[in-house]
């Protein structure tokens, strides 16, 4: 039986983001999330921060403590994109609620969660690493109560936003170096292993077609996903960050190596890029492949499983 998970979520949701979260809650049994922090990412911090209280509103998880963070990267103006729509998470119209955030700085909400939990703390970064790093900068000891961090972001030899950068690390390129940089064990889940984490559109469509509470939501949103796909004629879709749920839940079906890292930190075609250096003593883990229909079927059957809950 596997161990269970004291979780941290970093995010800037973001379709992909919601994903891995939803995954993270189907099972109880092995993620405790501790809370979520909210950072600018893909759209305006007040816009993404909305998002992930609509999504613990509408799955009936207000007890899950949503912290916002950082408004900005270290160095660089936010880097706002298009691709999840104008609110960063277009595709349904959630209900009206009351929820909001915790009235609390987002360093010392961190700081308080990972010191008061009864295990070492893993991270899961699915955005832009500004409010890690400066936790990490901040206070220095917290390290001695990470257990790691498993991220999505970098890519061995390509890029998503430019030619040669992944856009969580092109936003905050600082803020990555800092932490490869540092002794906190990380897990790194580069665009080249995404390639695997993909769900066919024939799984969309299903979703999109089943009327139960929970699948009205995630049919919605992974159908305006899926668009951008669409228009490039691909019959499956890429789900980036809940490649970091998927690895915790089942590391066997994932590939990588020990390696260090180094970060661009400027220019036009260069900033954000990673450059993987294989080294079998680097606390740092990147993974290269995933077993593609061992990923889409643990998503299937979680988004199954709390669809017969959550009503």
């Amino acid at each position: 039986m596997m161990k269970k998970k004291y979780v941290l979520i970093d995010c800037d949701p973001g379709h992909d983001d919601v994903m891995a979260v939803l995954s993270a809650v189907a099972h109880p049994d092995i993620f405790h999330i501790l809370g979520i922090t909210t950072v600018c990412g893909n759209n305006l911090l007040p816009l993404i921060t909305e998002n992930m209280l609509n999504v613990l509103h509408y799955i009936h998880r207000e007890d899950i403590p949503v912290c916002m963070g950082a408004e900005s990267p270290l160095v660089y103006p936010p880097s706002p994109q298009a691709a999840h729509g104008y609110n960063g998470l277009e595709g349904f119209d959630f209900p009206k609620h009351n929820l909001k955030t915790v009235n609390q700085d987002v360093i010392s909400f961190m700081k308080e969660k990972i010191l008061s939990s009864p295990e070492p703390v893993t991270i899961m970064a699915l955005a832009p690493l500004t409010n890690i790093a400066t936790l990490l900068q901040t206070e220095q000891t917290i390290i001695n109560h990470i257990e790691q961090i498993v991220m999505m972001g970098g890519s061995w030899y390509r890029g998503n936003v430019i030619p040669n950068a992944e856009f969580n690390i092109y936003a905050d390129p600082h803020a990555a170096k800092e932490i490869f940089s540092g002794n906190v064990p990380t897990v790194i889940i580069p665009l080249e292993c995404c390639d695997d984490c993909t769900i066919s559109e024939e799984t969309v469509q299903n979703w999109m077609c089943d009327k139960r509470y929970l699948t009205k939501m995630v049919g919605g949103i992974m159908d305006f996903f899926a668009i951008y796909g669409r228009q490039h004629q691909r019959t499956r879709h890429t789900i980036f960050d809940l490649a970091v749920a998927e690895y915790l839940l089942q590391p066997e079906i994932f590939q990588g190596e020990h390696c260090d890292c180094d970060v661009t930190l400027s220019g036009e075609d260069t900033r954000g890029q990673t450059v993987f250096t294989t080294n079998p003593n680097s606390k740092i883990f990147v993974l290269k492949h995933a077993e593609t229909n061992q990923f889409e079927q643990q998503i299937i059957s979680d988004i199954n499983q709390l669809a017969n809950e959550i009503i």
